[in-house]
């Protein structure tokens, strides 16, 4: 017996000494892309003296609690909507965006970049293989299903990327231009059938159904209009409905999130709620039973501003066919970002790019609460998990 106790205890120290990645096989990955070139100061968005590089964090959504298990520097921006990631179905690899870069002729300024960096998550440490150019301002990003394509929404040129996806080696196979330049395509989105993709236009206000034939991306002309500046989207993984944010007029007016019923032919909106001051990230659970959105609330203003709050909003709203009704409610760090879900639906992480900082919030049905948070290197400023 004390020769059998002596080989299990090495075995369990040999198993210890392991690399935190290489023991984490079931762990539901989220990836955190973090800018480090924007920070406020009494309510103004600043390029920091010395801006640190911008970084991307890996983190292990299925752990009690969520942990920090790995990360990178890679081009990334808060500027555009949350869903700046992507992660592949396999959790092999992701995609991150970086939409603007410290102006190279002023450092106190930034200017559109166009990056597009392909992270391997399988490798150890977690390392850029691959960065590739979408358009200026390159935001909102998306994989395929069946993970052969990824399109990307270029916010400062009124298109959206096309690239083919061969194993994680990414190539440029075009662009569709949705509008002029200041049609601001913010995200775009797959739906379950592989053979269309929405993108939000935040400039006209617009949300453009695009067609997919292969590799072959086309502005099919038809469009919807939801509300004021329509900015995060998310499809519920059954394929009948997705939800969207609208960014508003930035007065301090309340805004809305939109219903889109993709049963239909064509879709078409048929509902929206009023939510909390500037709506960020929107994402559908992976049962599609319910939707969690991140409002900004005011934390992004001055403190001496009247629409001025100290933390942002998470709510999260059941759905009932097209309808929503709101499930709970719970505060979160300022200047909200992106929200995602774990696989089970009882953990959500939440971006605060104030607190340089994920909360994590737990959730029963109908209430949410927060139980931690996980600190990362940079303004939290975009994230997704496979699910998405």
């Amino acid at each position: 017996m004390i020769r059998i106790h002596a080989f299990w205890a090495a075995i369990a120290a040999a198993f210890l000494t392991l690399p935190v990645w290489t023991i984490t096989v079931t762990a539901q990955i989220a990836v955190s892309a973090n800018d480090n070139k924007a920070v406020l100061v009494n309510g103004v968005n600043t390029v920091p003296d010395n801006a640190a590089p911008d970084t991307v964090s890996i983190i292990d959504l299925n752990a009690k609690p969520p942990k920090l298990i790995g990360e990178v520097k890679a081009p990334a921006s808060v500027v555009g909507p949350p869903q700046s990631v992507a992660v592949a179905r396999d959790e092999s690899f992701a995609l991150v965006t970086g939409a603007f870069k410290v102006d190279p002729a002023d450092a106190k300024k930034v200017a559109p970049d166009n990056k597009l960096s392909v992270i391997d998550l399988k490798a150890n440490p977690p390392a850029v293989i691959q960065t590739v150019e979408a358009g200026p301002g390159a935001t909102g990003v998306s994989i395929s299903k069946d993970g052969k394509l990824a399109l990307v929404a270029n916010r400062n040129e009124g298109t959206v990327s096309v690239f083919t996806i061969d194993g994680k080696k990414l190539t440029a196979a075009g662009k569709v231009q949705l509008g002029d330049a200041k049609s601001g395509p913010s995200h775009v989105v797959f739906l379950p059938d592989g053979k269309r993709a929405l993108a939000t236009r935040d400039g006209d206000h617009r949300i453009s159904m695009l067609t997919i034939d292969g590799s072959k991306v086309e502005d099919s002309k038809q469009f919807m209009v939801a509300g004021i500046r329509p900015y995060s989207i998310s499809v519920s993984p059954k394929g009948d409905v997705a939800a969207l944010t609208n960014q508003g007029g930035g007065q301090g007016d309340s805004d809305i999130i939109s219903v889109i019923d993709l049963k239909v032919n064509p879709p078409r909106i048929v509902d929206s709620i009023s939510v909390e001051q500037i709506p960020e990230g929107v994402t559908m659970s992976a049962d599609g039973a319910y939707v969690a959105v991140i409002m900004q609330n005011g934390s992004g203003r001055a403190p001496s501003h009247p629409n001025y709050h100290a933390h942002s909003v998470l709510k999260i709203f059941a759905i009932k066919g097209t309808k929503l009704s709101l499930a709970a409610t719970a505060e979160t760090g300022g200047w909200g970002q992106g929200v995602v879900w774990s696989k089970d639906g009882k953990t959500l992480l939440a971006q605060s790019m104030t607190d340089k900082a994920i909360d994590v919030l737990s959730f029963d049905g109908k209430t949410l609460k927060k139980t931690g948070s996980i600190k990362v290197s940079g303004g939290a400023a975009g994230i997704r998990t496979a699910l998405d």
